[in-house]
């Protein structure tokens, strides 16, 4: 029967390796045919493309009669004396990305000397695909045979003709159908079995591991799957095994002590199930072992003795488990990365960590550390990268001062790139030396003083929650890499820098161009910062949400913000606002049509309610799409969940709260607090979506319009504080989710229309006024602000005063973060992602 095989050689280096004699000719010429074999499919580049983030070309474009075939792409020429005539000595093949149709030819089985045959990733579920039963029927004992993904209907045929193979790789296949006999067919010479998101479910079979087919594995990977129960405790007879990896599986109970027998393992990798318990110890375990992972997990008990002597452990991970005691002091001096955080582990730091001379990467955050640690230690690590000691008990200082001190101009200078010590006990900051710092957090710390000036490289520098006073220096502007800048809840006072109206030219400069227009988080609430603003922030088009709230802007309202086209948010509430809101211009294009939170509380406004506002807001009018699912403001669109969302601290119900992420149906009008006059414009009744309405102590009169009774999704209303007059509307009683009513301090009268299910109050009852109503003073700390994190963005010519909502790290650590620190750092990012990266194979 004749076979058709089509195929492209595309990516991920499909390589002919070939041993030749000086028949080079005769070499060539066999490939020429080889290429006139087969069709290139002509949509397989365009299929290959970003795969990897490689730019994928047919490598036979280069193969042409009469050039040297040793040239061409994809064939290697190893100069042994042997005969390469017909491929009878082809020692590689690898066919991956490639796109087969038809099935692979029984010619294969003729390559005698074949030591590697790598078809993964070449066949797509969608095609018709098999494998001719005596394909591999020829393979020798050492092939390595990465084949996926194949249809599950074709492995049961496969594995009889599998009897020679040493290295198996099916990583991505679908077997939840497969019967576990087929392993009794595998080779007794087997040495790697990789079996990774192949959808395999169901309890550990408890004597898989007693098949002496298997028991000379070396390399064993079944993660990514749905394997539930104990971990058997025949594992501990694949005496040989160098390389195991259970991770991102369902299995729980106890490790067996069994494992102890693996002494030959350099790298033990299970992450991301429910094991519990102690983890097993023996002094003399583990003698060769590299790298430690069994993070997310549920472990418990102490730190095994022999992570403390392993001689040539270099990564520990046993992060995200509830691990407690003390850290002992470590023996091994190969250690290159501990990540310790989010367990129980209390006491002091060991002596011995900060003689570790190869350390890149130490995270101890979010434990019960305490103790007092001087910083010069750190002084002996000159490769650090990566520190973490954020949210313990520790007492960091420096000759007693609690500085961060001038030796640490000396320390990991090129090297660091990442270091968190929020959530201490630092009162004071020198400049900083490093010279390719990308992350530094010294948020929520005692910190004192003026700004330091930030170098050039940083991306991300978290300073929030300290007593930072001064003015800000336009120096900050230099930082032309920065990403996100958290100053909120410290005491800066002075003008607003006007380079900020330059630093899009930076990124710009940067081929950060497109970057510029992606700042939507804009934040400095809770500072002194004065002065007026300036319109350069229309430069930031993708603006969503604005917060100055709580400092001293000394300005009339910025009609101008109404130009920011994606703007959902506006907190000016408690400043030295003032005059009016009304819109003298003619233009006729909307203003804040996507607003979703107005809040200008507390301030000196006046005048009528600004109608032409009012009726801008497209979005509390239904006219702006919204959405109807339940999701929260910046969690699609910065990192996605668990990364941060946007946070916000506003008056509901007359009660200060911190919404810790703003629901994306929520829409709010806060106008309290200022001098506006004049009655309730009819316009009101037309914001359907509004949830809260706060229009508490101005000078407004006339009746309530009872088109407010339109605002069928109203929760709460405060009109209380005013020289309101006449009845109140019978249609308030009607709406179906007002739960609070605040009229108090009126002149109203006649109110049997609001006695109903609806308002839970009884008839003729007014609520007391909020409490912490702001006075007219200049005083705004009656607000107790508790935000987390509060990131300022990237530049986009916009004034310093204005930053966007709150962001909200919903992680001890944020792990991507772990991305700037190289090498090592990467590596682990890898292990955990590695269920997502097979997922999308």
């Amino acid at each position: 029967m004749a076979t058709y095989l089509f195929l492209s050689l595309f990516l991920f280096f499909p390589h002919l390796y070939a041993s030749f004699s000086s028949s080079v000719s005769h070499s060539c010429s066999s490939l020429i045919q080889f290429k006139n074999s087969f069709s290139i499919a002509k949509d397989a580049s365009f299929l290959c493309n970003g795969i990897a983030g490689l730019k994928s070309y047919p490598k036979t474009n280069s193969w042409k009669e009469g050039t040297d075939c040793c040239s061409w792409d994809g064939v290697t020429c190893h100069h042994l004396n042997a005969h390469f005539g017909r491929f009878e000595s082809l020692l590689y093949l690898n066919l991956s990305h490639a796109r087969f149709v038809g099935e692979v030819p029984s010619q294969v089985s003729h390559l005698s000397k074949l030591v590697s045959l790598d078809l993964s990733s070449s066949i797509y579920y969608h095609e018709q695909f098999t494998i001719d039963k005596h394909a591999l029927e020829g393979i020798v004992h050492n092939l390595t045979i990465r084949i996926y993904p194949i249809p599950c209907p074709y492995l049961s045929h496969t594995y009889p003709y599998l009897g020679k193979v040493r290295h198996l790789f099916l990583d991505g296949i679908n077997m939840s159908s497969v019967n576990p006999h087929v392993f009794m067919s595998l080779s007794s010479s087997l040495r790697s079995l990789s079996l990774g998101g192949c959808d395999l479910q169901g309890k550990f079979p408890k004597n898989i591991f007693d098949l002496p087919n298997l028991l000379q594995l070396t390399h064993l990977d079944l993660s990514m799957n749905q394997l539930s129960g104990q971990i058997p405790r025949s594992l501990g007879n694949l005496l040989q095994l160098t390389h195991l990896d259970l991770s991102h599986n369902q299995l729980s109970g106890q490790v067996p002590l069994s494992i102890l027998n693996l002494t030959r393992l350099e790298d033990l990798t299970i992450v991301e199930n429910s094991l519990e318990s102690s983890i097993p110890d023996d002094v003399t375990a583990f003698p060769d072992l590299i790298l430690l992972d069994l993070s997310n997990n549920l472990f418990n008990g102490t730190l095994p003795s022999w992570l403390y002597t392993a001689p040539t452990l270099k990564e520990i991970d046993l992060s995200q488990n509830q691990i407690s005691g003390h850290i002992k002091e470590f023996q091994s001096k190969s250690l290159e990365s501990i990540w310790l955080e989010n367990n129980k582990l209390q006491g002091l730091l060991p002596s011995s960590i900060f003689q570790l001379l190869n350390l890149i990467g130490l995270s101890l955050s979010s434990n019960n550390l305490s103790g007092v640690i001087e910083l010069s230690m750190f002084s002996n690590l000159p490769n650090l990268k990566y520190l973490d000691l954020s949210y313990n008990s520790l007492s960091l200082t420096s000759n007693s001062t609690s500085i961060i001190p001038q030796w640490m101009q000396e320390v990991g200078i090129d090297s660091l790139r990442y270091l968190n010590i929020s959530h201490n006990s630092l009162t004071e900051v020198e400049q900083f030396p490093w010279k390719n710092i990308a992350f530094l957090d010294l948020s929520s710390n005692l910190i004192r003083g003026n700004l330091p000036i930030l170098a050039s490289t940083i991306n991300i520098f978290l300073i929030s929650n300290n007593s930072f006073n001064g003015e800000v220096s336009s120096l900050i502007c230099n930082a032309s890499a920065l990403q996100i800048l958290d100053l909120s809840h410290n005491n800066l006072s002075g003008k607003i820098p006007q380079c900020f109206g330059n630093l899009s030219n930076s990124l710009e400069f940067l081929n950060l161009k497109k970057n510029k227009d992606k700042l939507s988080n804009f934040n400095l609430n809770g500072n002194l910062l004065e002065g007026p603003l300036t319109p350069s922030i229309l430069n930031c088009k993708g603006l969503e949400v604005l917060n100055l709230g709580n400092n001293k802007i000394n300005d009339t309202f910025p009609h101008w913000l109404g130009g920011l086209p994606q703007l959902q948010v506006l907190v000016l509430k408690s400043n030295h606002m003032h005059g009016s809101l009304c819109v003298n211009s003619s233009k006729s294009s909307p203003f804040f049509s996507k607003i979703q939170i107005f809040d200008l509380s507390s301030n000196y406004f006046s005048g009528p309610l600004p109608v032409r506002y009012i009726n801008s807001f497209k979005a509390i009018i239904n006219l702006e799409k919204i959405g109807s699912t339940v999701s929260y403001m910046g969690e699609n669109d910065h990192g996605g969940r668990g990364f941060y969302t946007y946070s916000i601290g506003i008056v509901i119900k007359g009660q200060y709260m911190e919404l810790v992420k703003i629901f994306n149906m929520w829409m709010i009008i806060d106008l309290s607090n200022n001098q506006f006059e004049g009655g309730i414009p009819k316009v009101i009744g037309k914001l359907n979506l509004l949830k809260g309405l706060n229009l508490s102590h101005n000078n407004l009169n006339g009746g309530i319009h009872t088109s407010i009774g339109n605002l069928t999704s109203l929760e709460w209303l405060d009109l209380s504080s005013n020289r309101l007059s006449g009845t109140i509307p019978n249609r308030l009683a009607e709406l179906p989710f007002l739960s609070s009513l605040n009229v108090s301090e009126n002149q109203l009268h006649g109110n049997k229309g609001l006695c109903g299910f609806s308002v839970s109050k009884g008839c003729n009852i007014i609520e007391p006024p909020p409490p912490n109503v702001l006075e007219k003073d200049g005083s705004k700390s009656n607000f107790a602000f508790g935000w987390k994190v509060a990131l300022i963005g990237y530049g986009c010519g916009v004034v310093f005063g204005m930053f966007v909502g709150y962001v909200v790290f919903q992680t001890g650590k944020p792990k991507w973060l772990v991305n700037l620190v190289e090498n090592q750092h990467e590596k682990r990012q890898k292990r955990k992602s590695k269920k997502g990266n097979r997922s999308n194979r």
